[in-house]
């Protein structure tokens, strides 16, 4: 009986893995360390931007981990259509952050949360055109998409690596980059270990010693620990009531389509890390939850809500997809929202360390996608250049940050990313050759030519029955040698 109705129920995806208290608890907090700085980035600096005095700052910061966590249990968990259930966490879309800047000059903080609102909300009604595009991310458009998603990262690892802060008197000193080389190496070391529950661990234990190093060191203290509040619940509207106006809206639901774009992207990816189907109506759910997080986002004091693509990257190098790990990392931010003096601590890890653990996590973001390309089938088409053009579209913002700034403001928006860039590209190039075949020369360009050997239609046609090689030479079924035109020399 207990068969049959195992039997009944499907195969239990892998995903849905339960691990126990302990090792959500622990693969939890790994996760939330690994995206803590990332986080509090945004507020940090839309705060600032937007002339908060400190304690207004803080109270985003706090805001941000709280609908973070909130977001991330809506995602794993899941409701009626909302929430692909997968092991993504969400936390403050970076994607906004310009755009965010630019509407506050005009109309301050309460009309970044009026277009936030609105424009998730806009988000949330066009979820169902999303939905319907699996067919459009085949592992040639999602593998250019998760390489390109580790490439992205790989900058804010070497900014973490060189002390994080550019204004800071010791950024780039050789200190900062020996300790995170030295928590580089601590992650590969406990990586090598036989230990299983150690290697999975290699992050969090990593982050741990490292920060020990740290404080050991004089590189970092933990004395603005005790300063503050220990408990404080999320105020609604503190800081007003949200303001609409057009333009916000508009320049604001372009973000959200951008980020439309990299939750796919992001969820995609995990699917193909984590082993597991995503069609089309898990997608769609994804999305949905994405949107009803960002809209309710501004209620407590944060902004639009996304996955995080270096929790990705976690997912594959540990091996951990169980959903509740990360659910249980969710709870985590929440409390972190609610104990400002646990986000203290967190606080008080140093970007170097993090910027050692990153290299390994942003890494193997990349890797992950380059295994994905390795299975798409280049013989005879234009998967090649599609990969090439893509990658290279998607590089070029992120060697090159400033290369949009002259161009209008909706533009930088949606290229400024190299993730969206790439999958905007990737998509339409796909689309026009693997699609669209109407027009397609059945002479493949150089570029696919240069896969493997191939023969034209027309040489083939010049071939009678009976014609054979050998030695090099061409024979008529006579036996007789049949002459071969050499090509022109250039």
């Amino acid at each position: 009986m207990q068969t049959a109705t195992n039997a009944e129920a499907g195969p239990v995806r892998p995903e849905d893995e339960r691990l126990g208290l302990a090792a959500n608890l622990a693969y939890g907090m790994q996760h939330i360390l690994t995206m803590y700085g990332g986080i509090v980035a945004v507020p940090l600096i839309v705060g600032q931007a937007a002339g908060l005095s400190p304690a207004d700052i803080g109270l985003l910061i706090t805001a941000s981990l709280f609908a973070g966590g909130v977001a991330t249990i809506l995602q794993t968990i899941g409701l009626p259509f909302f929430g692909c259930q997968l092991p993504l966490v969400q936390g403050v879309s970076f994607a906004g952050v310009a755009t965010m800047i630019a509407i506050s000059g005009n109309g301050g903080i309460q009309a970044i949360f009026g277009a936030v609102i609105v424009s998730s909300l806009l988000g949330l009604l066009i979820t169902p055109i999303f939905s319907r595009i699996t067919r459009f991310f085949p592992p040639l458009v999602a593998g250019i998409v998760i390489t390109t998603i580790g490439l992205t990262l790989m900058p804010v690892a070497g900014s973490w690596a060189m002390g994080g802060d550019r204004n800071a008197a010791d950024y780039g000193s050789p200190a900062n980059i020996l300790l995170a080389g030295l928590t580089l190496a601590i992650v590969l070391l406990l990586s090598k270990v036989g230990n299983a529950a150690i290697s999975r661990l290699s992050i969090l234990l990593a982050l741990v010693i490292g920060t020990a190093i740290a404080y050991a060191t004089g590189m970092t203290d933990f004395s603005q620990v005790g300063q503050g509040p220990v408990f404080a619940l999320p105020q609604i509207f503190h800081f007003g009531y949200p303001t609409f106006g057009v333009a916000a809206t508009i320049s604001m639901f372009i973000v959200i389509l951008v980020t439309l774009v990299e939750t796919s992207a992001d969820i995609f990816a995990v699917g193909e890390i984590v082993e597991t189907k995503v069609d089309g109506r898990r997608l769609g759910d994804g999305l949905r939850a994405d949107m009803l997080s960002s809209m309710l986002a501004p209620v407590v004091g944060s902004f639009t809500q996304s996955a995080f693509a270096q929790n990705v990257g976690l997912v594959a190098v540990t091996g951990v997809k169980s959903r509740y790990v990360v659910a249980t990392g969710g709870l985590i931010l929440v409390a972190l929202g609610l104990f400002p003096v646990m986000g203290r601590i967190v606080a008080a890890i140093p970007s170097p360390v993090l910027g050692g653990a990153g290299i390994v996590l942003f890494g193997t973001v990349a890797a992950s996608g380059i295994r994905t390309l390795s299975k798409v089938d280049y013989a005879n088409n234009m998967n090649l250049i599609i990969v090439a053009t893509s990658i290279g579209f998607g590089t070029i913002p992120i060697v090159l940050p400033t290369f949009y700034h002259q161009f209008p403001a909706w533009v930088e928006t949606i290229f400024h990313s190299g993730i969206s860039s790439s999958a905007l590209m990737a998509i339409t190039l796909n689309l026009l050759f693997n699609h669209f075949t109407a027009g397609n020369s059945d002479q493949p360009s150089v570029f696919g030519a240069a896969a493997e050997r191939t023969i034209r239609y027309t040489d083939i046609a010049q071939l009678e029955d009976g014609d054979y090689f050998m030695d090099g030479r061409l024979y008529d079924a006579n036996g007789n040698e049949v002459p071969l035109v050499r090509p022109a020399s250039h």
